[in-house]
């Protein structure tokens, strides 16, 4: 199976090459030349299969490198939690996707790339250095998923102060094989810097780098898995609707290349907060990027989201074909507050900020769009619950009056001391020190 770039202007390639050079040569995102599809048979007994069944299936469409119980074993150590389908009301669900190490979704990409790329490259001789920009949850996912793992390094770029505690915390104290860069400015600086080091050849001939953001497809993959997993949960005789807080789309991409192998799916919502360049562009048909706005659901204040890119692929930048399929809104900070409050005391169903911001999205879609995806009004939404609250107590327990536990698991990294290393936003400075680390 091969993989070509976006930008149409590079050679295709095999999974294990699109996986470790993260982005393509000229500056695209990889993409399947063309899709494979899953069989009807598994797609009618969807509801008897594992999440690690379901994961060990679709990787075996994607990745035709590995043995099959090579795979079986990546998938099945990756996968070593579950995403369970939460009923807030008959026709709303909510995903959980928070119950991994980290307690967020980016566990699902980190663990399986972490286990996919050591596969990979059993026999190599030189370290893989992972570099990714974080604006939250990756980080800490990244860090832990990667955790020691022979011959890979890892370097973690974050916007200083814009994100929580917790979420800082989770990724400056991995230590070992884990570095944390701590930059003044936003998470757009920070993806704008990993994506000039990756198209810098001067860089690429000294070091072997790879991403662990959404822009790299292997973190795609996994993500995949779990949509089918929720329509495997389903009690419904119709295709469900998804809705998904979005920032740079890797989320909403990966529902996407589902529904394009075979998911049963009436539509998505794509769901953000006040950094709104999709929900303008699906009204206007025009794309502007923009300067991030710091919001309390942080991983998703990106101005410039990467994904879009595959998206116009997938659907041929074919605007009007994009909006039969995607519809989308966004919320303040005092509406995801309201909206919080609203599902404690109705529900009492804690959300995160971000969690909270796809469930106004659905109320709003309820409202205003109806018959958005076809005159049925029968389809179930599913909310995708990208993070465990506790990560956001400082926002959350105002609103609720609510003391909020945490996790052990997040206790403890909050005890450790905070490593990290301030770095200017200029990819000049980021190129120097990753030659003088790496190099």
């Amino acid at each position: 199976m091969k993989y070509i770039s976006t930008n149409k202007e590079a050679d295709p390639v095999s999974f294990s090459t699109a996986a470790l050079q993260g982005l393509a040569p000229d500056g695209g995102l990889y993409v399947p030349k063309d899709w494979p599809r899953l069989s009807e048979r598994f797609l009618v007994n969807l509801g008897n299969e594992s999440l690690q069944d379901i994961g060990f299936e679709v990787s075996r469409l994607f990745v035709d490198e590995l043995d099959k119980e090579v795979l079986k074993k990546v998938v099945d150590d990756a996968l070593n939690f579950d995403a369970p389908l939460v009923k807030l009301t008959e026709t709303e669900k909510v995903l959980e996707l928070f119950h991994g190490p980290t307690l967020a979704f980016k566990d699902f990409g980190a663990r399986f790339m972490s286990r996919l790329f050591s596969a990979l490259r059993k026999e190599a001789d030189q370290d893989l250095i992972i570099l990714a920009a974080t604006s939250g949850d990756t980080g800490s996912a990244v860090a832990q998923g990667f955790l020691e793992v022979e011959g890979i390094k890892v370097c973690l770029l974050y916007p200083s102060s814009k994100v929580s505690h917790i979420q800082e915390q989770q990724l400056t104290t991995a230590g070992q094989n884990v570095t944390a860069l701590e930059v003044d400015g936003t998470f757009d600086d920070c993806q704008k810097m990993v994506k000039q080091a990756f198209s810098d050849n001067g860089l690429n001939e000294q070091l072997l780098l790879s991403s662990a953001n959404s822009i790299n497809i292997a973190r795609l993959l996994p993500q995949i898995f779990y949509y089918l997993h929720a329509v495997a949960q389903l009690d419904s005789d119709y295709p469900p609707i998804f809705c998904v807080p979005s920032g740079n789309f890797g989320n909403l991409t990966a529902g996407l290349m589902a529904q394009k192998i075979g998911m049963p799916v009436s539509g998505f919502i794509a769901a953000t907060n006040v950094n709104d360049v999709f929900p303008i562009y699906l009204r206007t048909g025009e794309f502007k990027s923009r300067t991030s706005e710091q919001t309390i659901s942080n991983a998703m204040d990106v101005g410039n989201p990467s994904n879009f890119e595959r998206i116009l692929h997938l659907f041929n930048g074919n605007h009007e074909q994009i909006k039969q399929h995607i519809w989308a809104a966004s919320f303040s900070d005092s509406e995801t507050k309201k909206g919080i409050k609203k599902v404690y005391q109705s529900k009492n169903y804690l959300m995160d900020p971000h969690t909270a911001v796809g469930y106004c999205a659905v109320q709003k879609y309820k409202r205003q769009s109806a018959d958005y995806f076809g005159e049925d009004q029968s389809a179930p939404f599913i909310i995708l619950s990208t993070a465990h609250p506790a990560k956001f107590g400082d926002v959350i327990e105002p609103v609720v009056d609510q003391e909020i536990s945490v996790p052990d698991r997040l206790a403890q990294c909050l005890k450790k001391e905070k490593q990290s290393i301030p770095l200017n936003a200029d990819y000049q400075n980021l190129k120097e020190w990753l030659l003088e680390e790496y190099g």
